[in-house]
């Protein structure tokens, strides 16, 4: 990766602005990407600092800590399994690239990365799992993984964001890239819940080979506000992916996902459901693109966003979008926005319950098909666990 070519470009780019279609409902005006010191080129947390405790209690292969200061590797991963600070590598750039501002400032400034390479045929019962923590106020971490599954592997990755206390102020950077290679199987969980202060923005891309298959969860609590990309390139014939998304947003938050299936192949299957609740003056953009290419013939896709408003204030925008070149196909969207059902919250008010639990037991039952999708039993469990916590919070 050509580090003064990737600065030439971030330098070159303006920051998006509304007048960009995939930034029409993200203002960027008050954010300015130079005013915080890079990769923890300030203070962080001293030694013996309590960090913030894990969402997730899970058993894992593998555990890797990535803060202001560096990268640890606290629990190695077993053999076949290359876990390791990434350094250069030939895939580096390959599916994340210079393409847009924030993908070009993370090609130029990133410092702390991680390498997960499984090989051939390698299955782990057990996930890795990797924290990424913004200790530093005022600063800017800048994050990069890739990920390679080789052909026939099996195996989970969580990926964790969260800031080292409620009031940090501070800009993430994030970069993925994700190789699932034929046969192959991966589950990548990538939840983030950074301080209210924190701008977050993320491009994560992956490619799938030949009947492989990938099982994406994306979960979205915290940060000020931002953009995450999620693409996913269905490159080899029979390949399949699945992305599972839920957010929730209060306060004066926003979130804005940004998601691609590419088909490329023929005989493919993707299939994304996104599902997010809102309240207070909270605001989330979802824009949705199914991509068929001319040879991607018996392409079946589908992608839905679905979201659920608590308070008269909060807003949400859902744009699908489909791009078919190929004419044996299969692809369907949907997409809504409401308030909660006024007869529902009334019915479950008249036999004793208060608002803040009529609105835990709606919106339990409205992200029940999404975590229904999520297999790691961990995992499920922790999303429940903060999304009801944050619902009954006052």
């Amino acid at each position: 990766m050509d580090r003064a070519a990737a600065t030439a470009r971030y330098d070159e780019l303006p920051l998006p602005s509304t007048a960009d279609e995939h930034w029409r409902f993200t203002d960027l005006r008050d954010f300015d990407p130079e005013a915080f010191v890079r990769n923890g080129h300030v203070q962080g947390p001293g030694p013996g600092t309590r960090l913030p405790e894990t969402m997730l209690d899970v058993d894992v292969a593998g555990l890797a800590v990535i803060g202001d200061g560096g990268i640890s590797i606290e629990r190695k991963a077993p053999e076949g399994v290359t876990f390791e600070p990434l350094r250069d590598h030939e895939r580096l750039g390959q599916l994340v690239g210079t393409d847009e501002k924030f993908a070009a400032h993370n090609a130029a400034e990133w410092q702390h990365g991680l390498l997960v390479h499984v090989g051939r045929g390698v299955v782990l019962e057990k996930p890795l799992y990797v924290r990424i923590t913004n200790s530093a106020d005022g600063g800017a971490l800048f994050w990069r993984l890739l990920v390679v599954a080789e052909e026939g592997s099996r195996f989970s990755l969580i990926e964790e964001y969260v800031s080292s206390g409620p009031d940090v102020a501070g800009y993430t950077n994030a970069a993925a890239e994700i190789y699932v290679e034929q046969g192959a199987k991966l589950e990548y969980v990538s939840i983030q819940d950074l301080a209210r202060e924190t701008w977050h923005f993320a491009s994560h891309r992956a490619r799938v080979e030949r009947d492989a298959e990938l099982d994406w969860v994306a979960g979205g609590f915290g940060s000020k506000k931002g953009k995450i990309r999620i693409e996913n390139d269905l490159a080899g014939q029979g390949a399949t992916s699945r992305v599972t998304g839920c957010y929730f947003a209060d306060g004066a938050q926003e979130l804005d996902y940004d998601t691609l299936q590419e088909h490329l192949a023929p005989n493919t299957t993707s299939d994304f459901a996104f599902k997010g609740v809102l309240r207070d003056k909270a605001r989330a953009v979802w824009r949705g693109m199914i991509r068929v290419a001319q040879d991607a013939q018996k392409t079946n896709a589908y992608q839905e966003n679905r979201n659920l408003l608590l308070s008269p204030d909060a807003h949400a925008d859902s744009i699908p979008g489909l791009e078919i070149e190929a004419n044996d196909v299969r692809c369907t969207h949907g997409a809504t926005v409401s308030q909660v059902n006024r007869d529902e919250l009334f019915y479950c008010m008249a036999r004793g319950l208060s608002r803040s639990e009529a609105e835990l037991l709606i919106v339990r039952g409205f992200y029940q098909e999404i975590f229904d999708r999520i297999e790691l039993a961990p995992v499920r469990d922790a999303l429940q666990s903060v999304l009801e916590a944050r619902i009954v919070a006052p």
